[in-house]
């Protein structure tokens, strides 16, 4: 259990990053202008990857776990259709982020940047399902169990007191 709550904790760690990227980071890169971007690319890359990194891989881990071996009481389908979506979110990272961020580090401007804020659409979009289904697979676990049922009143019978003398 407490792994799927650190997974789901990284999930919505890594979704609220990829918005501020898709939404401020991305297009503030047309503001850099052709001569600075290779440098400042360099350094996105040098201050970003410490931070992305450590949460993709623990998110891909554990993901991966626990779609084999499902906590007691969790869909396993969701968990699949999470993994999938992990795929979709490396595959999009290594096939069309990496190669922009390359371009753009290598001095290859053109359409680079406009490129990159429409293709992390699939990220964003991605890790926004994760967040909803991992919630509602999280959801029914933080309901309180019901009651137990009292148990049935039970008589106390004494034995009798027998032969008691008092002096």
């Amino acid at each position: 259990m407490t792994l799927f709550i650190l997974h789901v904790a990284a999930t919505l760690f890594m979704t609220g990053l990829v918005w501020f990227v898709q939404i401020v980071h991305y297009p503030l890169l047309l503001r850099v202008g052709t001569a600075g971007l290779p440098r400042y690319q360099l350094e996105h890359t040098r201050r970003t990857s410490p931070v992305v990194a450590p949460m993709m891989l623990f998110e891909l881990g554990s993901g991966v776990w626990l779609a084999l071996a499902p906590p007691v009481g969790v869909q396993s389908a969701l968990l699949l259709a999470n993994t999938v979506l992990l795929a979709i979110i490396w595959g999009s990272t290594f096939v069309l982020q990496s190669p922009l961020h390359s371009s753009l580090a290598s001095g290859v401007a053109a359409g680079s940047v406009e490129r990159l804020v429409s293709t992390n659409w699939i990220r964003t979009a991605s890790w926004s399902v994760r967040s909803v289904l991992l919630l509602l697979v999280l959801l029914p676990m933080t309901e309180p169990p019901p009651p137990a049922p009292a148990p049935p009143e039970a008589t106390q019978t004494l034995p009798p007191m027998q032969g008691v003398l008092l002096r």
